[in-house]
Formats: C-alpha cells, sequence, structure tokens
C-alpha cells in the first residue's frame, strides 16, 4: 500500500485537491475554477462531464507539483456541494446535468412539499424542503420526464464523480448518509429511505441509491481513469461525503457544543450533537449527519453569503475595484450598526427558515454612508443571520452549552469579520491558521477507510492549528441586540413585498 492521499473538494467556484502525507500533513494543493452555466437569473447547473474533468486534471496536477510516484497514493477521499443533486443511467452515467443547489427552479416543489407535509419532512429527514433534493427531484420528474424516466439512480456530485472514477453502474450507485438531511425522502435516524415520503409524493423508491458510510470503499480506479489523471489503475476509493460534512469533521468538531462557522460561499453556521431533535417548530436548523455515525451536525446556511462579499467588491467597491484590506480599513472605525444601515444577505432567497421569494437589499441608505458604511454592513448581516441560528440552536438542546465558535474558510482570514461575529454572538471567535479543512476531512475518511489510519481523531487535531482568538467586546456586543432585531424585523416586513412581486411576476407570465 502507498503512503500518500489525495483529498479532493468539488466546491462552487472551483474543484480543489491536494496531496497528504501518511502523517496528514499538507505536501501540495491544485485547483481548477468552475463553469457555471447561469443563463438567466434563478438558473444555475454544471455539466457533469467537467465535473468528473476537474478531478483528473487536479490530481495530474498534484502529482506533477510533487513529483509524487502515482503507485505511492493509497487512497482517494472526495466531497462535493450537497443540496444540489443529479442522475446517472443504468450505466453510471450522466442522466441529466448538475442541478446546482443555487438553482431556484424548484421553488414551487417546495412550497408543494411544505404545504402538504412540511413538519412530517422534517420530523423524518431532518430539514425542510427548500431548494434540496426534493423539489428538485419533483422538477425533474415533472418538468423535464424524459430525463427523470431515464434516471436510474439519483446521486450527489461526488458519488457521480466516484462512479466514473470506479466504474460503477447505476445499480451500485450510492447516497451517503451525510447528505440525508436535504433529501426530503428520508428516515435519517435510521439511516434509510422513508416509504411513507415517497410514496406521498409518488416518486418510486428504486430511485434512490443506495445508503451508505463515507468511510466505505466502494471501488477502485479504472485504467480509464488512470489514464487521464496520471493514477495507476486499483486505487481504492472512499464513498466520501458533503462539502459541509468533510469541513465539519476536518476542522475536529468531535466534541459537543463548540461552534463552527464555515465562511466559504455559502455561510454555514453549526455544531456537533449526539441526539436528533428535528426543528419542526422553526424550520430553521437542518440536521446533518456527521461522517462519525452516531454524531449529527445540526445547521443552517446562508444561500451565498459569502457571494455577497465578493459580489460587494466587484460591483459596488469602484473601479478598479477595491482590495479587501481597503474596505476593512474604511469599516473598522464605524460604530455597530453601521449607523442605521442594514443589508439583506437572501440574493438567491433565504433557505433556513425557508423563503424562497425574499431577495437582497440595503435599507436606510443616507448622503452620509460611505461603502465602509455599506461594506460592514454586508458583514453584519451575516453575523444578525448567524444569531438567529443560535438562538433556535440553543432552544433545541437547553442542557448544551454553546459558548465558543471556531471560524474556517475564505471569511475566517477576516480579522473584522471575526470580530463583528463575535461581538453579535457574544461569543469568542477562534479562526484556524489553515483552511484546508474538507479536504483534509476527505483524505481522513480515505485513510480510515483503507485501513492506513487506525484512528481519525489524531491525525486532524495533530494537523490543524488554531490562529487568532477575537473576544467580544461588551460594549459592542450590547449596541448589536437592537440591530439584529432590527434586522429580523426588516426580513419579516419585506417578506410581503417580494411574495407579492413573484406573484405579479407570475400573472404576467399566464
Amino acid at each position: 500500500m502507498g503512503t500518500y492521499v489525495i483529498g479532493i473538494d468539488i466546491g462552487t467556484q472551483g474543484t480543489k485537491a491536494a496531496l497528504f502525507n501518511e502523517e496528514m500533513g499538507l505536501v501540495t494543493t491544485a485547483f481548477e475554477e468552475s463553469r457555471l452555466i447561469n443563463p438567466k437569473p434563478g438558473v444555475v447547473w454544471q455539466e457533469p462531464d467537467d465535473l468528473y474533468r476537474s478531478c483528473a486534471n487536479t490530481i495530474r496536477e498534484l502529482l506533477e507539483k510533487s513529483g509524487t510516484r502515482a503507485r505511492e497514493i493509497a487512497a482517494i477521499g472526495i466531497d462535493g456541494q450537497m443540496a444540489g443533486i443529479m442522475g446517472v443511467d443504468g450505466d453510471g452515467e450522466a442522466s441529466t446535468y448538475y442541478d446546482s443547489w443555487l438553482d431556484m427552479r424548484c421553488g414551487k416543489y417546495a412550497e408543494q412539499m411544505q404545504a402538504r407535509a412540511g413538519k412530517r419532512i422534517i420530523e423524518l429527514s431532518g430539514g425542510p424542503a427548500t431548494y434540496v433534493h426534493g423539489p428538485k427531484i419533483l422538477w425533474w420528474k415533472n418538468e423535464n420526464p424524459e430525463a427523470y424516466k431515464k434516471t436510474a439512480k439519483f446521486v450527489l456530485p461526488q458519488a457521480y464523480v466516484v462512479g466514473k472514477m470506479t466504474g460503477l453502474s447505476g445499480d451500485e450507485a450510492y447516497f451517503d448518509y451525510t447528505h440525508l438531511h436535504f433529501s426530503c425522502f428520508a428516515d435519517n435516524a435510521n439511516k434509510k429511505w422513508s416509504d411513507e415520503l415517497l410514496e406521498m409524493f409518488d416518486v418510486e423508491k428504486d430511485k434512490m441509491a443506495r445508503i451508505v458510510s463515507p468511510f466505505e470503499i466502494v471501488g477502485k480506479v479504472t485504467g480509464e481513469f488512470a489514464a487521464l489523471s496520471g493514477l495507476v489503475e486499483g486505487i481504492p476509493v472512499a464513498a466520501g461525503c458533503g462539502d459541509t460534512a468533510a469541513s465539519t469533521f476536518g476542522s475536529g468538531m468531535f466534541r459537543k457544543e463548540l461552534i463552527l462557522d464555515i465562511a466559504g460561499t455559502a455561510s454555514v453556521l453549526c455544531s456537533v450533537v449526539d441526539k436528533f431533535v428535528p426543528d419542526t417548530e422553526h424550520g430553521t436548523l437542518t440536521m446533518m449527519r456527521s461522517p462519525v455515525d452516531g454524531l449529527f451536525v445540526p445547521l443552517a446556511y446562508i444561500n451565498g453569503g459569502g457571494m455577497c462579499i465578493r459580489w460587494f467588491l466587484d460591483t459596488l467597491s469602484g473601479e478598479p475595484p477595491a482590495t479587501y484590506m481597503q474596505l476593512e480599513r474604511e469599516s473598522e472605525p464605524i460604530e455597530p450598526g453601521s449607523e442605521g444601515l442594514l443589508f439583506i444577505p437572501h440574493f438567491s432567497g433565504r433557505v433556513l427558515p425557508s423563503n424562497p421569494n425574499l431577495k437582497g437589499a440595503f435599507l436606510g441608505l443616507d448622503f452620509k454612508h460611505t461603502r465602509g458604511h455599506m461594506f460592514r454592513a454586508v458583514m453584519e448581516a451575516v453575523a444578525y443571520e448567524y444569531k438567529y441560528y443560535l438562538s433556535i440552536l440553543r432552544a433545541l438542546y437547553p442542557e448544551n452549552c454553546f459558548s465558543q465558535m471556531l471560524s474556517i474558510g475564505g471569511g475566517a482570514k477576516s480579522p473584522l469579520f471575526n470580530q463583528i461575529k463575535a461581538d453579535v454572538l457574544g461569543l469568542p471567535v477562534t479562526n484556524f491558521e489553515t483552511g484546508e479543512t474538507a479536504l483534509l476531512g476527505s483524505a481522513v475518511i480515505a485513510a480510515v477507510g483503507v485501513g492506513l489510519l487506525s484512528d481519525y481523531q489524531k491525525p486532524i487535531q495533530r494537523v490543524m492549528k488554531r490562529g487568532t482568538e477575537f473576544t467580544v467586546d461588551l460594549r459592542k456586543h450590547e449596541a448589536y441586540i437592537p440591530c439584529g432585531e432590527e434586522y429580523l424585523s426588516a426580513i419579516e416586513q419585506l417578506t410581503p413585498l417580494y411574495n407579492n412581486f413573484m406573484d405579479n411576476m407570475r400573472d404576467g407570465e399566464d
């Protein structure tokens, strides 16, 4: 057996791969930008072959940059985007494109599922019907019945790529259990498909792939993929998991009561618990399974929250665009609340709780406001949303003391963003010096799967190093309390406006 492991993260912005040694030390990385197909607002997909080739291309780059021989690779682990879905046919080839988590066309089916069985879906699957698998599958069934009929199994992007890498047929396709909360058709507590929910929405059970552990070795690299990637035939490949699951696992979230901020394309707040407590009252927290069987990761996220930061820089910061450092210098002296300026970060609708018609907005603009105010307001909005998520988490688990937050991802590099989160939430925030948690998580999963590692905790704890701790400024925390309340009030008042707007648009189309 070789001594190196490859971890791959199929993200929204691109595919990143990393090579790790047997001590889970990072050797080198590779990246290929994604091609998001976005012909009009609310429509986003990716071509499956792009995903497959991006993994081959980044693996080849890893080998070339490191000088590692292909036969020294012991295993491969892959994670990917979670809330989107795609289909494969009987031969394991793509029967649909990858229907991205950013695609909003399934909105009416989400509303139908919520109206018919909203709480029951949450009770069983652990998460509400929003822009996730269940409504997307119904969209394929009703809007593109030929592709639906051709589909043997619905799978996640990482499972599609692994299937192609290892030559799995449609019948061999799989669905790892970290994605069950997004399915709307699962009995998550028991790791199986729900006959009740599938029958209720007339979805054939045989279109749902077998449920597996992320640690399961599902196949070995074929000669075809070896030629494409520079590998050798026969390297074991683990089932893998969702990118958020890999990130939480790779960040060492094995101890209860920690809060984790994944400050990436989607702004995710989560924790780790050992009880399945679905959020039927608020429909806000969704119960993701950890890769570690028996642990759950209650989470909520802003769909494209991190993208709002990039959007502001690219669109509103001037020409040429300002740097993040410039914007932070301008924003840092401004008092909490950005002098009455609020930002709504839900450009693609609010996912959790479901509010699909909500859009982004600046509220309270005045001639005194500068781009520094606006940039700070964008960061504060993410923190206000997090504060709401945290209040639900504490209500579901009153016996747990959620007293510290860790931050990973691109946003974790921003001292101002971390300080704003600490002050709004009233929790100390610590960032990690390394941000490759998803890649590390996927590599460790593969290494454990093939027996290269007997323990997953020590390698992760050894590699992951904490960075700066941001303590709470109590004066600013008190000042932020009414701002967070105003943020939630603004969403409540904007909702009927956007609902009426969407109703008028639909009437115009008719």
